[in-house]
């Protein structure tokens, strides 16, 4: 019923007024235009135009078809778009920190896979700091993570704020040193956390060190100690201290996308793919 050509050819006139001109913009005859609007009509049972000598104007059911017209033609373009365009083949070397790839990251990285099946992608998880390094020296193309301080490169995508977790119910004892569970050096948390606490004159002793997010987590909720995280990483097992408005306030921190100095087709697609995702959309932004 709603054959595309006929519909850019209906969508044309619409817009020209005119069959005359919609021929020209459409490389076109008269009567080759007549003939879409002819067939349309008959397809659709409906009159379209309303025409005489001097004037052409849509009918009622030709001011709706317009509507789904526009809609058609539009998701057509993007099919065919999407089934015309080479296919990428490549590899791709990416890095993020561990606390993104809990969250959104994996999303992103399907609609990625399913929109290019033919690229390889080589996923490394670390510190912020180690994925700056592994940049640095040319081992991976595009990383996201932490602005480290003073630095100024980067797209940035979001902040967010540090926050103090623990297992449910918690009260911190102010009187003693704050059990701290802190990822290792190099970590742009871990850097701000402490100069934080150096600045409030609180006390606190370093209970528990872990490579990871998740091991920071893994050992708040067995209950070793206090630990300080960004906050899209709190759950129902990991919640603010119950005296949490006592206890110092962190700085947000900033996440960037930074890549290579030269990118392949695979990884700057993969770029764009992540500056127009949902990370964007994450509290704090």
């Amino acid at each position: 019923m709603f054959n595309p050509v006929w519909l850019k050819t209906f969508s044309t006139v619409a817009a020209s007024s005119s069959f005359t001109e919609a021929g020209r913009r459409l490389g076109l005859t008269q009567s080759s235009v007549s003939d879409h609007i002819r067939r349309l009509e008959d397809s659709t049972g409906r009159r379209l135009f309303v025409r005489d000598t001097h004037s052409l104007a849509l009918t009622a059911d030709g001011e709706s078809l317009l509507i789904h017209a526009r809609l058609i033609l539009e998701a057509h373009a993007r099919a065919e778009a999407q089934f015309n365009a080479p296919r990428l083949r490549g590899r791709v070397r990416f890095g993020t920190s561990d606390d993104l790839a809990m969250g959104p990251l994996p999303d992103m990285l399907a609609l990625f896979r399913n929109k290019h099946p033919e690229v390889e992608l080589e996923i490394t998880i670390g510190l912020t700091g180690e994925l700056y390094q592994h940049l640095d020296n040319g081992e991976l193309d595009l990383i996201v993570g932490k602005r480290r301080p003073g630095e100024q490169r980067g797209q940035a995508m979001f902040r967010t704020p540090l926050v103090w977790l623990a297992r449910p119910e918690t009260t911190v004892d102010l009187n003693q040193p704050l059990p701290l569970i802190l990822l290792p050096e190099p970590s742009v948390t871990r850097a701000a956390i402490l100069t934080t606490l150096g600045a409030s004159g609180h006390h606190w002793r370093i209970v528990c060190t872990s490579g990871s997010h998740a091991g920071c987590m893994a050992a708040a909720r067995g209950g070793l100690g206090l630990t300080i995280l960004p906050q899209h990483l709190a759950t129902r097992e990991l919640t603010l201290p119950l005296n949490h408005a006592s206890l110092p306030v962190f700085p947000d921190v900033e996440y960037v996308a930074l890549t290579a100095k030269r990118l392949s087709r695979p990884a700057d697609t993969l770029f764009q793919i992540l500056m127009e995702s949902e990370l964007h959309a994450l509290p704090g932004k």
